[in-house]
């Protein structure tokens, strides 16, 4: 066969392309397979306890069982599929939650019921196993600006009480602190509270962090504010005996010149590139956001516009870097206008009814992120978490059989597709297609023998790595 092309100088031309292809790989890696929390709760820093968690998922169990006592109630509220088709008496209620009961599961899919009863029985045991995934103790806007004094004190107790909840077991899976901005008028003080709340916890703990430990610096809006972020890390890695690199932290997105900037550029990846590797995610601030985009109060919502693009242009930047995104909070907390114990009907009924709102205002939000592959968000009061729930495992388990066939079959293609160097050509879009497995995994919505439905064995998704999955077909293990 007769070719035109000067081998040597072929290959020079190829080993060049391959630089910068591997230069490309490393800065666009692809979605981490690691777990994100479907969410990230904000408490003030001064009513952080050691069992802050624990009390947040008994509060936000009572909430849904008084206001939602059973599944079809939910599914009412929420109009989930096949709602209208539920019972309406009590006895007939309880008859087919029974019925549902005694299913196995492939047989309970045939009933009409089935989601909105999976959904609810899945909240309910999150909420009483895992009900806060992620935490941040907040010395920002849920703490406000007091005395110099008093936040001092706040950072001492806060960190003995994270430390406490680490002996006790106690605390969420994923956990951090926000402090306050580098702004020229609150530098000074996010670095005091930083430090005094390592240092405290550090010498509580014996040096040890919780896992999954991260520090939340708000209201970026250059480089330069992560690179001093940096650099304290490592002067507090140095005082406090951790390893370099051990502390890590998240960026927000509050502000329009971190989407746009002087001149006319998106400046998140130099943001990321000066956190020299330590920034895991970057979250989005809701109402800050609005209010820098000139939105007044009355329509600054998680559903405005403005929002909508400040999510693209953020997943546009960051997309394939591995860094974790997170939408922000709604505003609107389910909790009924009137309190005590000897309410009238018509104080009940209006309590009802504004909780009811709330859910389904929450739930929408949420499952709109979803959408738009936010898988992470914000809550502020242990009220939200059923619907934070609800609306996850519905967006699970609703697009569950057509992923399962997806997966099924892009694993079969791949496999025996070309193997070029060491990287498969599809490995990025098969992490993409496992990925959505794995998040449902991680929150409850979805057990991993239900994933077995796609061809994989425990093993393989033991991996969490499309790569290595299709790695190990190829070589007959």
């Amino acid at each position: 066969m007769k070719l035109s092309l000067p081998a040597s100088e072929k290959t020079q031309l190829l080993e060049q392309l391959g630089e910068a292809n591997r230069r490309f790989q490393q800065t666009y890696p692809g979605d981490k397979p690691d777990r994100q929390p479907v969410h990230t709760v904000y408490g003030g820093a001064n009513l952080f306890k050691s069992d802050t968690c624990v009390r947040m998922g008994d509060i936000a169990l009572n909430n849904l069982r008084t206001y939602a006592p059973n599944f079809v109630e939910l599914a009412r509220v929420l109009k989930l599929e096949g709602h209208e088709h539920l019972p309406t008496l009590q006895a007939d209620i309880e008859a087919l939650t029974h019925r549902l009961e005694n299913l196995r599961p492939e047989d309970r899919k045939q009933e009409p019921g089935w989601l909105p009863y999976s959904i609810y029985q899945k909240v309910v045991r999150k909420l009483q196993t895992e009900a806060v995934e992620d935490f941040r103790i907040d010395f920002e806007d849920g703490f406000g600006n007091r005395p110099n004094d008093e936040e001092d004190a706040t950072a001492v107790q806060a960190a003995k009480e994270l430390a406490q909840g680490m002996r006790q077991g106690t605390i969420s899976p994923f956990i951090g602190i926000r402090i306050k901005p580098f702004t020229e008028d609150l530098k000074d003080r996010g670095v005091r509270t930083l430090d005094i709340f390592l240092t405290t916890l550090l010498a509580e703990t014996g040096g040890k962090l919780p896992a999954n430990f991260v520090v939340m610096l708000p209201k970026v809006t250059i480089p330069e504010q992560m690179s001093t972020m940096v650099r304290l890390f490592e002067l507090l890695e140095q005082a406090n005996g951790l390893a370099p690199g051990t502390l890590r932290m998240e960026t927000m997105v509050e502000a329009t010149q971190i989407i746009m900037d002087e001149e006319g550029r998106n400046p998140l990846m130099r943001i990321i590139r000066a956190s020299e590797g330590r920034c895991v995610a970057a979250h989005f601030g809701t109402y800050d956001y609005t209010a820098s985009a000139g939105i007044t109060a009355r329509y600054q919502t998680m559903a405005h516009p403005v929002c909508d693009f400040a999510h693209h242009m953020t997943k546009v930047a960051l997309g394939g870097t591995g860094i974790f995104l997170s939408d922000g909070a709604t505003n609107v907390m389910p909790i009924g206008p009137h309190r005590g114990e000897n309410l009238t009907f018509e104080q009940l009924r209006e309590n009802r009814e504004s909780v009811h709102n709330a859910w389904r205002q929450g739930f929408h939000h949420t499952t709109h992120s979803l959408i738009n592959g936010l898988y992470q968000g914000w809550d502020l009061n242990p009220a939200q978490l059923p619907m934070r729930y609800a609306a996850t495992y519905h967006f699970f388990l609703s697009s569950y059989d057509d992923a399962v066939h997806r997966l099924r079959t892009f694993v079969e293609r791949a496999a025996i597709s070309t193997l070029t160097g060491d990287i498969f050509d599809d490995a990025a879009t098969g992490q993409g297609l496992l990925n959505f497995f794995l998040k449902a995994l991680n929150c409850g919505a979805i057990t991993e023998e239900e994933i077995k439905a796609t061809g994989l064995t425990t093993a393989e998704i033991q991996t969490r790595s499309f790569y290595r999955i299709l790695e190990g077909r190829r070589a007959g293990k």
